[in-house]
């Protein structure tokens, strides 16, 4: 099984905390994720985060290749509650000590009114328990957002949640994670867009990082029978 992770492309709100706001994509915005889908694939269907910066150019990447479309609601963005809005430079003269708690450790330290990350990480765990039950063998692309593919790495990699906030993932840039039954292995490929973008995971000689890990949670579980 193969599953695509694709970050949206810029968006007119520029470098601000996103979360639930609904803004569109810039030009340039539309230009790389264009090429992200003209580069990489085929895929045997498309999922997709309900964010307008994600589906509409979603909905163009499957008519392209002439595939399904399904909106998911559990790859939406964090909802960061009064940060939405608001960029790092802003957040760090209105709320300095809360923005420095918040990078340093995210799982312990919410933004006021935001989602928390353990909610979070449920949402998007718990979807990626079933991706491989309900597509098996297929090649999936999953259009979504920085924090849901870092979360997604973080998890995959073993990392701690204290790292989350240090991995760099660019828009439009391509993520592919690969398993089997034993060993998931997860690559970075570089689009032909922001793959200049300094990454602190690529293998400049290679062009990608490859790592194995147990597939402890993308295995499916046995279901109990139905009456």
């Amino acid at each position: 099984m193969q599953i695509d992770l694709m970050r949206h492309g810029q968006t007119l709100s520029g470098a601000v905390l996103r979360g639930s706001l609904d803004d569109p994509l810039t030009p340039a915005g539309w230009q790389a994720m264009q090429a992200a889908f003209e580069r990489h694939g085929p895929w045997d269907r498309i999922l997709s985060s309900p964010l307008q910066r994600c589906w509409q150019a979603a909905a163009i990447g499957a008519q392209m290749q002439g595939i399904p479309l399904h909106i998911e609601p559990a790859l939406r963005e964090m909802h960061f509650g009064a940060w939405e809005g608001c960029s790092a430079a802003a957040l760090m003269q209105s709320a300095p000590d809360a923005l420095a708690a918040f990078w340093r450790d995210p799982w312990q330290h919410t933004p006021p009114g935001a989602e928390p990350l353990a909610q979070m990480a449920a949402r998007v765990l718990g979807l990626w328990d079933r991706l491989a039950c309900q597509y098996p063998q297929q090649r999936l692309l999953l259009v979504t957002h920085g924090g849901v593919i870092r979360l997604l790495l973080c998890h995959l990699q073993q990392r701690p949640w204290t790292q989350l906030l240090e991995m760099e993932v660019p828009h439009a840039g391509i993520y592919r994670i690969t398993h089997d039954s034993q060993v998931p292995l997860w690559r970075h490929h570089p689009d032909a867009v922001t793959g200049n973008a300094e990454h602190p995971l690529r293998n400049e000689a290679a062009g990608l990082v490859l790592f194995k890990r147990y597939a402890q949670r993308v295995l499916c579980a046995p279901r109990e029978a139905t009456p």
